[in-house]
């Protein structure tokens, strides 16, 4: 077996016992490109060795979502299937486990007019709410990981032949995910604890505020009284562990909902329908985002900010230290599930529920009561830099660095 197989297997070994951490006589349903076609057999193979029941993969094609938005009817893009979205919250309900395996062009869409794009999102958004609420309160086990394709190699490394590109963020996935260790599944566990280090040390400080300060940046969050950090693994609701996303360098929490002052400047391209967003700046008055600026994609950010009444609000912030793994590897990927564990980052949107105690519990309602944001959307932007200082604010006005010159001042 050659040494890029050997990889491949341990990656789809990964994804299956930490990633979604898959039980005996469960379902599991994968959402994948065509493009990743082969490796998605082998996670399909690696579920079924490890006990699942039934594994569902619902296929998607950039070209054909791309052939969609240039021909489709306006009114076609207001509709999202009814059978697909009850389907998704039966298998939800039904302790289903689900798996995204993303590695679509991060230009896919570029030159469709946004509105289109909003129209079909928020379409999606509205008919998945259910679905997404049971999975942003950890109801059910679910994953992210990536799968290079040929579109999006050629982004990341537009300087190499085709085949090197392909070959060169493979090995990029392989390194940001630890398949390259000997063991890791083990190796997983340690960066686990490693991180619970810093959630247990937050949680304990019970910070008020936090001070963002860097170039462009001076903004100021407040945190709900019960707040709780999280990070790397979770539990579902039966107690099951599992891995959100792979990689992960982040500790999370949510913001109060109109707690949020001040202006945040965008240190990464986003990566948002198909489209890149860059060199962007928010400025939020009690929680809302009032004024919204860029030097590409600014259309397609308003739309994004437009999307509902809580989009206009935060719904996580995050902490990575700038000398994380994937930051020092100086790749900036174009997708969001990497660039993100690179950099500090916020959430436009949505807000997690088991970031307040008793949150999982709740219904969307009650944590509406108590600051949690409520929105169809959640889009992680990136925010952080070698020169971002970060201080909390204890109840007393007390203040402290956590964040010095980009990394962990603890």
């Amino acid at each position: 077996m050659s040494n890029f197989q050997s990889n491949l297997e341990k990656y789809a070994e990964l994804a299956v016992r930490v990633g979604v951490n898959i039980q005996q006589n469960q379902n599991l349903t994968i959402n994948a490109s065509t493009e990743a076609a082969e490796f998605v057999r082998l996670v399909v193979k690696k579920a079924y060795e490890a006990g699942a029941r039934n594994v569902y993969v619902e296929w998607h094609d950039d070209v054909i979502t791309r052939t969609r938005f240039e021909l489709a009817s306006s009114d076609a893009l207001s509709d999202y299937p009814e059978w697909k979205a009850r389907g998704l919250e039966t298998l939800a309900e039904n302790d289903g486990a689900f798996m995204s395996i993303i590695s679509s062009d991060p230009d896919l869409l570029s030159g469709i007019d946004p509105k289109r794009i909003a129209q079909s999102t928020k379409a999606a958004g509205v008919a998945l709410t259910k679905y997404r609420n049971y999975l942003q309160a950890d109801k059910a086990s679910w994953t992210v990981i990536a799968a290079a394709s040929k579109e999006w190699a050629a982004k990341v490394f537009p300087d190499e032949t085709p085949d090197k590109q392909i070959e060169k963020l493979w090995k990029a996935i392989f390194k940001t995910t630890r398949i390259d260790q000997e063991d890791p599944v083990e190796t997983w566990k340690k960066h686990n604890d490693s991180l619970h280090e810093k959630v247990e040390y937050l949680n304990k400080k019970r910070y008020k505020k936090l001070h963002y300060k860097s170039t462009g940046t001076d903004l100021t969050i407040e945190l709900h009284d019960t707040h709780t950090w999280v990070g790397a693994g979770s539990e579902n609701e039966k107690g099951n562990f599992f891995m959100a996303n792979m990689p992960t360098e982040e500790v999370f929490t949510v913001p109060l909902r109109n707690g949020v002052n001040g202006v945040v400047q965008s240190t990464k391209p986003l990566s948002y329908s198909g489209n890149l967003i860059d060199n962007f700046s928010l400025k939020f008055e009690n929680g809302r985002i009032v004024s919204v600026t860029a030097e590409k994609g600014e259309e397609v950010l308003k739309q994004l900010v437009d999307t509902d009444e809580g989009s206009h609000y935060l719904g996580e912030i995050a902490l990575v230290a700038h000398d994380s793994p994937i930051s020092q590897s100086g790749i900036l990927f174009y997708n969001t599930l990497f660039d993100e564990n690179a950099s500090n980052h916020l959430a436009i949107g949505n807000g997690y529920a088991f970031c307040v105690e008793g949150g999982k519990k709740m219904s969307r309602e009650e944590l509406e009561k108590v600051g949690v944001n409520s929105s169809i959307t959640h889009v992680d932007f990136m925010i952080g830099s070698a020169n971002m200082d970060i201080d909390g604010i204890s109840e007393d006005g007390t203040s402290e660095a956590i964040f010095k010159n980009g990394t962990w001042a603890f």
